[in-house]
C-alpha cells in the first residue's frame, strides 16, 4: 500500500524534473546558439585573413598568363624570327600548354567563372595558333606565322585578353 504513493512522488518529481530543465534548455539555447554564431564568424575571419592573400596572388597569376599568352606579347618574347612556321608552332603550342599546367592550381582560389574564361582563352588561342599554321604553305617563315596569327586576332571584334583581364579585375573587384 506504501509503494503506490511512493511511486507516485517519484513520478510527481520525475516530471518536474524534465519540466526544469526543458524550460531551462530554451532558456539557454538563444546564448548557445549566439556564441556558436560569434565563433563561426570568428573562424571565417581567420580564414578569410589567410585565404584572401592567395586568391589575389592566385588572380595576379592568372592575369600574368592571359598577358603571356596574348599572341602579342607571346610572339615578340619567343623570337619568331628565328624560326620555321612548323617550329614556331610547335614551341607556341608547348609553351601555352606548359603556363596553363604551371598555373592550373590557381582554380581552387578563384571564381569558376574566371577560371572559365582562362581556360576558354587558352582553347581558343591554341584554336587560332592551329588555324594560322594550317593557312599557311609547308615552306613558312615564323614570321609569317607570326603575320598569320595576328591576323586573325585583329579580326576579332574585341580583343578576348583584354576582355578577360577586365573579367579578373570584376572579379577581384567583388572580393573587395
Amino acid at each position: 500500500m506504501n509503494l503506490l504513493p511512493f511511486l507516485l512522488d517519484i513520478l510527481k518529481y520525475t516530471f518536474a524534473g524534465v519540466g526544469v530543465v526543458w524550460i531551462a534548455f530554451y532558456l539557454v539555447k538563444p546564448y548557445l546558439e549566439r556564441d556558436e554564431k560569434i565563433q563561426l564568424l570568428g573562424f571565417r575571419k581567420s580564414m578569410s585573413s589567410q585565404t584572401l592573400p592567395l586568391r589575389l596572388q592566385a588572380y595576379e597569376r592568372l592575369v600574368l598568363f592571359i598577358e603571356r599568352i596574348n599572341p602579342a606579347n607571346m610572339l615578340i618574347r619567343l623570337n619568331a624570327t628565328a624560326y620555321s612556321a612548323h617550329e614556331l608552332h610547335s614551341l607556341i603550342m608547348e609553351d601555352i600548354r606548359s603556363e596553363y599546367q604551371h598555373n592550373i592550381t590557381q582554380q581552387i582560389y578563384v571564381s569558376s567563372r574566371a577560371w572559365g574564361v582562362v581556360k576558354n582563352l587558352k582553347d581558343d588561342t591554341l584554336a587560332m595558333v592551329g588555324n594560322a599554321a594550317k593557312s599557311l604553305p609547308e615552306t613558312a617563315t615564323g614570321l609569317e606565322l607570326s603575320k598569320a596569327i595576328l591576323g586573325f586576332l585583329s579580326q576579332v571584334e574585341n580583343n578576348p585578353y583584354e576582355v578577360g583581364t577586365g573579367m579578373m579585375r570584376k572579379d577581384l573587384e567583388e572580393l573587395f
